[in-house]
């Protein structure tokens, strides 16, 4: 009896693992079917777009079912032909780009549905250091400026106009030289001035190649700067994906408005192995206090107004175009809802 007792026993136990086992399997192969992959080309690597890396270190987007392929194309020219060739699902790159596009007479238009940065994200920054700074000691000095055409030296000139300042007549204007080398022009003693994002602005700072001394963000206003954007057959073809994305980021966003600075910086650490952790924190609590990192995900029509006077008056929107055409806040607008 004990020995029959004893086999019933064993078997029981050994049914209960075989499908313990059969469902962690199972789970495990569900969970796996479920993750989408959905591969992102962002224009830069920077601490500017802080929301984006604590989507995928928090696994927000895993949350959602998608599983992130993030891609560094630097500079929105590159960026974009990454996103039309098929190279990418989603670019991270200025809203100006879409425009271009659009103008350029595409069949398939790139739409503009989550934003991710409100201000401009570069500062200016002097090679010595000045105590008592205004805008008029640029006049007359040489200017290394960010790529024609491209948003940060758009809002430059933006700026420095607003400042009485002739961009092309007041200062010697360098724009020639490749995004990714700006930092190292200026390095190799190029200009008087440079705009550079962070964090390269605060690591010039503290080894003392320079001294940032205003900040653009600041000067602008409040413009849809960089947004995540898809190819309008891929909208038409993945909404679900695009609201799970969506959906994500928005949580990415609300996380960083009710964390520090410092908490925001761990967070994101893994995606800059080489920057001092205590230069993100500054970078980090530079942005949050001037306003750059966008709580929603909504581009809204007097931001796109915003964004096409300031290309129009660096004399590089080839043509106005309506928010709705370009812009789709339907998904941030559900996304929020919910």
């Amino acid at each position: 009896m004990k020995r029959w007792m004893k086999l019933s026993f064993s078997l029981l136990l050994i049914s209960v693992l075989m499908i313990s086992l059969a469902a962690c399997n199972n789970h495990s192969q569900t969970k796996n079917k479920k993750l989408e992959k959905v591969r992102i080309a962002e224009v830069t690597r920077s601490i500017f777009y802080a929301p984006q890396y604590v989507a995928l270190a928090k696994g927000f987007f895993k949350d959602e079912g998608l599983d992130i392929t993030l891609t560094t194309t630097p500079g929105g020219d590159k960026t974009m032909t990454t996103l039309l060739s098929g190279g990418a699902d989603i670019a991270l790159v200025g809203s100006e780009t879409s425009i271009y596009v659009y103008a350029q007479g595409s069949n398939d238009p790139v739409i503009n549905f989550a934003q991710l940065t409100q201000t401009d994200g570069t500062f200016l920054v002097a090679r010595e250091k000045i105590d008592n700074f205004s805008w008029d000691l640029l006049k007359g000095k040489t200017f290394l400026g960010q790529r024609k055409g491209g948003m940060p030296q758009m809002v430059g000139e933006f700026v420095l106009k607003k400042h009485g300042i002739d961009p092309h007549k007041d200062l010697n204007l360098i724009q020639n030289v490749d995004y990714a080398n700006i930092a190292n022009a200026f390095a190799s003693g190029t200009g008087d001035y440079v705009q550079l994002f962070e964090p390269t602005a605060s690591i010039f700072e503290k080894e003392g190649k320079g001294y940032i001394v205003a900040s653009f963000g600041k000067e602008s206003g409040h413009v849809p700067y960089t947004t995540f954007m898809a190819k309008e057959s891929y909208m038409k073809e993945n909404k679900a994906t695009i609201e799970k994305f969506t959906r994500a980021i928005y949580k990415a966003q609300q996380w960083v408005q009710t964390h520090s600075a410092e908490e925001i910086a761990k967070a994101v650490e893994p995606y800059f192995p080489d920057t001092d952790l205590e230069i993100m924190k500054t970078v980090v609590d530079r942005y949050k206090s001037q306003g750059s990192y966008a709580t929603n995900p909504v581009l809204d029509e007097e931001e796109w107004n915003n964004l096409q006077n300031i290309m129009k008056e660096a004399g590089e929107l080839p043509k106005e175009v309506n928010h709705k055409t370009l812009v789709n806040t339907e998904v941030a607008k559900d996304v929020m809802k919910n």
